[in-house]
């Protein structure tokens, strides 16, 4: 049982071996403790150095909360971002004997179901250890079993940062725009749920029902029969990771494993919107037959469809270098920028990305892109979404991974193929037609209802009574009818326009375009009606 006494003087221990007593001075300014302000006792006197080392040592709720906040660009300095990717959870295994008390309490004496488990593990992490085994009926899997008390220690450590988080909004005010206490709840939120073996085991399902149709991709198989909380099995697959590429260019085509992988992450981040949130090496391997196969799924994007058509806007954005456009997508997704900012940002982040136009492909690097355009964000203090900047993240990663293996992989000219489609999709996918279906039904049902209550309204004496000027009423009647007749003009030349675009590019009109048509010309024609019958009624 981790006592939470013991373990607040733990990290404020810690904290101050690396210089941060004075942020624990103004954290807690009754607590009088001297050594709240000793000097580092580190070599470097690098700050982002020195909270890096620190969150190492704090141990692995503090290790994923960096690792997490190392995709935050926009909350962060890019030197802090630079440190927190250098950390890692690969810690020391504990004891085979400890762990398989976690094996047996899911699926009873190991001897019943397994004729072998090896006793040393191939892997090793913060939350869990990996141990190849084989079923009775012969099938080769691993054991991802999570480590004793490591759910205790994250709770504990989840209940003190929340404590931290509450008192830093309350006792340091230039905090307070970074909402630290949100943070935090997301996090946690997070890390509950990577706690859940079952949780991820179904993710990896989902994704492998999303990517069927792609045969160069291997998701392990789920053994659910003996999958618990805190036991995962799956499909053992040999592979070398993704990473190697002295060991995978013998026998691979590079630049077709790069395309692989980058096919895989679009398709799962803007057409499935559910995604493999840490693309990391190690969680990428490559088979002797050329798939790329995914583990570890403890961490997913999830992107609801009309968040997607607001990401792939970001991301076109981006790749055309259409600042208007990107700052369009920013106010639908509800991201604050102050009025008085808009136009320094535009014009840093315009040159941010123009400067990447005329760099040769050796010289290009995508996370340096991003890298620029998040200080900008960070400068200006713009915070935005947890879930864009996974994705951002993600899609840097991909990027990396892709020149890694290909030296002329580009990202921003590889994707600007998919853009068109991208954006057809998600403006035309059977969800956008179904809600838009669904949006002109709704209207029309409580257009009856509206009625009732307006002429409820006058009988009752509610309504207001307006004494106007014929002659004044007259123009502005003629005003409106001329307002109505130049939009409904631009309607129809609008879906003229727009279904010619379509056709002209796909070549194809689905029924559901003709269904969303159909139903915006019968919108149209019925306002006209309804005009007609009001100028008729005058």
């Amino acid at each position: 049982m981790v006592n939470r006494l013991k373990r607040y003087a733990q990290i404020a221990g810690i904290l101050s071996k690396y210089g941060f007593g004075i942020f624990l001075e103004e954290l807690y300014p009754e607590d009088k403790r001297p050594d709240f302000l000793k000097d580092a006792d580190v070599e470097s006197q690098d700050i982002y150095r020195r909270i890096r080392l620190a969150i190492e040592e704090l141990g692995p709720t503090f290790i994923k909360l960096g690792q997490i906040l190392s995709g935050r660009r926009d909350l962060l300095p890019v030197a802090l971002i630079e440190e927190l990717l250098f950390l890692t959870d690969d810690v020391k295994p504990v004891d085979y004997s400890e762990v398989k008390t976690v094996i047996e309490e899911t699926c009873g004496e190991v001897g019943e179901f397994c004729i072998f488990v090896d006793p040393e593990p191939f892997a090793a992490a913060s939350l869990s250890q990996v141990h190849r085994a084989t079923l009775m009926d012969g099938s080769d899997v691993v054991f991802k079993i999570q480590r004793p008390g490591i759910r205790e220690l994250i709770e504990v450590d989840l209940t003190i940062l929340a404590n931290l988080a509450q008192r830093a909004e309350e006792s340091i005010p230039y905090l307070r725009p970074y909402n630290p206490v949100g943070v935090i709840e997301e996090f946690s939120q997070q890390m509950r749920k990577e706690l859940d073996f079952v949780r991820d085991g179904k993710n990896a399902e989902i994704i492998a029902n999303n990517l069927k149709n792609m045969t160069s991709v291997k998701i392990p198989k789920v053994y659910w029969e003996y999958t618990g909380p805190r036991l995962l099995v799956m499909e053992y697959v040999e592979g070398v990771r993704i990473d190697n590429v002295e060991v995978l260019k013998e026998t691979h085509d590079l630049k077709e494993l790069a395309n692989i992988g980058f096919e895989a992450y679009i398709q799962q981040i803007f057409t499935d919107g559910f995604y493999h949130g840490d693309p990391h090496p190690g969680n990428i391997r490559v088979t002797d037959d050329g798939k790329i196969v995914f583990f570890d799924f403890g961490l997913v994007g999830v992107l609801r469809p009309e968040r997607r058509h607001a990401y792939t806007r970001v991301i076109y954005g981006l790749v055309t270098s259409d600042i208007d456009l990107l700052l369009d997508s920013f106010e639908e997704l509800d991201i604050e920028i102050a009025s008085e900012d808009i136009d320094g940002l535009k014009d840093e982040m315009y040159a941010a990305l123009k400067e990447t136009e005329n760099y040769s492909i050796e010289d290009y690097s995508f996370q340096e892109s991003m890298n620029q355009l998040n200080s900008t964000l960070y400068r200006y203090h713009i915070r935005m979404p947890g879930n864009l900047m996974l994705m951002i993240k993600v899609i840097t990663m991909v990027g990396d991974i892709g020149f890694t293996l290909d030296p002329e992989f580009n990202f921003m000219q590889k994707i600007q193929p998919y853009i068109g489609n991208l954006m057809r999709q998600s403006l035309f996918s059977q969800e956008s037609l179904e809600q838009t279906r669904n949006n002109i039904t709704r209207e029309i049902l409580r257009f009856p209802k509206a009625l009732r209550k307006f002429l409820e309204n006058i009988s009752s004496g509610q309504s207001r009574m307006e004494v106007t000027v014929p002659e004044v009423a007259e123009i502005n009647k003629s005003l409106e009818n001329t307002g109505w007749k130049m939009f409904l003009g631009l309607l129809s030349m609008g879906l003229i326009i727009g279904l010619s675009i379509i056709i002209s590019t796909t070549n194809i009109l689905t029924q559901d375009l003709i269904t969303l048509v159909t139903l915006l010309g019968g919108v149209a024609l019925l306002i006209i009606i309804l005009k007609g019958i009001t100028s008729g009624s005058d």
